[in-house]
């Protein structure tokens, strides 16, 4: 018997979730699929690529301050625009009466007594601003912020009447010239970007040092946001040179005063890793620092006493990876205390207790999420538990029903409640692609441990391809995530299960230097990345399969992205047991990397001294340089717009194995930052580029044109 537990997949007609479910997943969903399927059909078909483009998604559920209501956001690709379209939804908190309520708009945030719903939209010039709708019969509209820098996030105060939300303050360099000799309406060139801070810019957001991010409040009735902190300082997130993270903010229960993150000191991004939590007075503007003995403070909330200020942080480090834990502060900074460390991961989404004595929070442990609570006094128990990936988003007022998304290897995500004291009463209230699957022969994923070396055991999971036989030999897609501090989840992956239909085992791990087992394991590959150990526990994962006996070891195949990029050039440069590999967005150089990317602090500390110190590790662990043990057929993509991994990073390997003499060619995906399947049409793209590439080198496919066909970059050849 194969060691490993099955995920069941719920039918469409099931809306409550009983872990204690005996019946297997195969007898589960011939029954759905027999209820679902329009008379006359026969059989269930394979899940097919053009599906992707129907395929809705739902998140941010909020439910309303009595408890009674649900809004959401739920989203579609808009097939002409080549985009996402996202409207605001409303249900009953029972699941009944699912409408949409705009057909525009996010972020959307009850007002305390539920009369109103602030959110954010575009205006009739499309630039994001916040909204009001009154929740009466009447249901008006109203503007609230007009002209200001985009706004993020939306804080109500207690009492209802203001809003506070982070937004961007203009600052231009003074070092600036004047150009001589221009004609009255001469159409020259924009003055140049003048880069003057050590972090300058970030992947998807573009330059950072035009401005700085700060916290305004605006009345609830609209009029002129008040802008509260100020300075050449970000207010809210650091960390990685992602220094705009989400919007973080929690009021103090009597609205005097706004708790957030961030280093309040002027820096030019050199101390990217340190961050306090401090209080801002409403009225004066006057910050006061809270917390001074951690580094990495994070995402603080006030108790609904006022009393105290829960947290995360993680202590001063030169490692790669750091551990947070969670921490509690009084409101006037005293008596800082860890009510809970040592965990899996860090904590995340964290909420207070209704009566002020323990915090809830997810956790990622062993590639699942689930809600957990403390006391004060450490004793962490589970609220939730299982195979699934639990998105916990709020609570209503009286702090009794939870709401969120949730996922499984085999489920999409749709909107759940359940009882946030004990997890009881679990029940999914959407599913809404229930009809986009409706008769889909849906693939099934395995889970199992593994022994790699050094004593350790791995985790991986496998999706298998529709009326699997195990008498069979299948092919194999070995499939890397990024990070490297990163975690593959139990959650729904259309790309995986796509490729499980087209006929192949999917395999994908969690390897040393993964999050979610703890600190040691993620901090395993400290000074080794890639190397000795994740290449060890990935090729466990392989050898595993193999040990299975369906897996044909002549037809497997490796790809990634990020991290999983990375991975995937050290692992051609280390084995060829693959028949074909996609290195998507990789770093291939880590000299190279550290000027160009925008985590430069981060990776300046990569390995133990600078490289103008030591470049030993800096060459042995770059796959570029070791570009002569490479044989197998190597395809190479990146966004254009990647600021992470600038694509010159795949273009040098690329370049190297091209004058080697090794089949490779590299995509410039348009229009891309960091990954390459944002974009709908890139999606697609990626997916049938990589079943390109593998199927030119597959020794079971009969077709083998175009193997030495180059193939331009740019989205014309796509």
């Amino acid at each position: 018997m194969l060691p490993f537990r099955l995920n069941l997949r719920y039918s469409p007609l099931i809306t409550s979730l009983n872990r204690r479910e005996t019946m297997s997943r195969r007898i589960l969903t011939a029954l759905a699929a027999l209820l679902i399927l329009p008379i006359g059909t026969a059989f269930a078909d394979n899940l097919k690529l053009e599906t992707y483009l129907d395929i809705e998604s739902v998140g941010d559920p909020q439910i309303s301050p009595d408890g009674s209501k649900i809004i959401y956001t739920r989203s579609h690709i808009d097939k002409m625009k080549d985009g996402r379209s996202a409207a605001l939804w409303i249900m009953n908190a029972d699941g009944t009466r699912n409408r949409q309520l705009l057909d525009k708009g996010g972020n959307a945030r009850w007002s305390p007594d539920g009369s109103r719903l602030a959110f954010i939209a575009p205006d009739d010039a499309g630039k994001p601003q916040i909204f009001i709708r009154w929740m009466d019969n009447e249901g008006a509209i109203s503007q609230v912020t007009y002209g200001t820098e985009e706004p993020r996030g939306i804080f109500w105060s207690p009492n209802g009447q203001e809003i506070a939300f982070m937004s961007r303050v203009p600052h231009k360099s003074d070092f600036t010239v004047k150009l001589p000799g221009k004609p009255a309406g001469a159409k020259w060139k924009e003055d140049p970007l003048v880069i003057e801070t050590f972090l300058w810019h970030q992947d998807r957001i573009g330059p950072m040092n035009n401005g700085y991010d700060h916290i305004f409040v605006v009345t609830a009735d609209g009029g002129t946001p008040r802008q509260i902190t100020h300075g050449n300082w970000h207010a809210n997130g650091r960390g990685l040179g992602a220094i705009r993270g989400p919007a973080d903010l929690s009021w103090s229960p009597d609205g005097s005063k706004i708790t957030f993150d961030g280093l309040a000191e002027e820096d030019d991004g050199r101390r990217f890793t340190e961050s306090y939590i401090y209080a801002v007075d409403v009225g004066s503007g006057e910050v006061t620092q809270l917390t001074d003995n951690s580094i990495g403070a994070r995402s603080p909330v006030f108790s609904p006493n006022g009393e105290m200020i829960a947290f995360t942080a993680y202590h001063e480090s030169v490692m790669s990876y750091r551990h947070s834990n969670l921490y509690v502060v009084n409101a006037d900074g005293t008596g800082q205390r860890r009510v809970a460390g040592d965990l899996a991961s860090d904590p995340a989404s964290l909420t207070w207790a209704a009566n002020s004595r323990g915090i809830y929070f997810a956790l990622d442990k062993e590639g699942d999420r689930n809600i957990h609570y403390t006391g004060m006094n450490g004793n962490v128990r589970d609220v939730t538990t299982g195979d699934q990936n639990i998105f916990l988003s709020n609570v209503s007022d009286r702090g009794r029903i939870a709401v969120g998304t949730q996922t499984t290897a085999d489920i999409m995500p749709d909107v759940v409640r359940f009882d946030l004291a004990d997890g009881g009463n679990f029940t999914r209230l959407t599913n809404v692609n229930g009809d986009v699957l409706a008769g889909v022969d849906q693939s099934e994923t395995i889970e199992f441990w593994y022994d790699s070396t050094e004593g350790t055991r791995a985790q991986g999971w496998a999706v298998l391809p529709p009326d699997f036989d195990s008498s069979k030999k299948y092919p194999l897609v070995l499939m890397i995530h990024g990070g490297p501090h990163g975690m593959y989840r139990s959650a729904y992956n259309f790309m995986f299960h796509h490729f499980a239909a087209e006929g192949y085992v999917v395999l994908f791990t969690n390897p040393r230097g993964s999050t979610g087992y703890g600190e040691d394991f993620a901090a395993a590959i400290e000074n080794i990345y890639p190397g000795p150990r994740d290449f060890a526990d990935l090729m466990g994962g392989v050898d595993y399969m193999i040990d299975q006996g369906y897996v044909d070891e002549n037809r497997m195949f490796v790809t990634g992205c990020s991290g999983g990029g990375i991975l995937t050039a050290w692992v051609i440069t280390h084995t060829d047991r693959f028949k074909a590999a996609v290195s998507r967005c990789p770093v291939t150089d880590w000299i190279g990397m550290v000027g160009t990317t925008d985590v430069s602090g981060w990776m300046i500390n990569f390995f133990e001294k600078p490289f103008w110190e030591d470049p030993t590790q800096w060459y042995e662990h770059s796959a570029i340089m070791h570009s002569e043990n490479v044989t197998t057929p190597t395809l190479f993509m990146a966004g254009d717009l990647d600021r992470r991994t600038p694509d010159q990073q795949g273009k040098q390997m690329y370049a190297i194995l091209k004058y080697l003499g090794v089949p490779t060619k590299y995509l410039e995906v348009k229009g891309e930052y960091h990954g390459t399947g944002s974009i709908p049409s890139n999606y697609l793209r990626r997916q049938l580029y990589l079943m390109k590439w593998f199927k030119m080198y597959d020794p079971a496919h009969e077709d083998k044109g175009g193997a030495e066909t180059e193939v331009a970059s740019g989205a014309g050849a796509e």
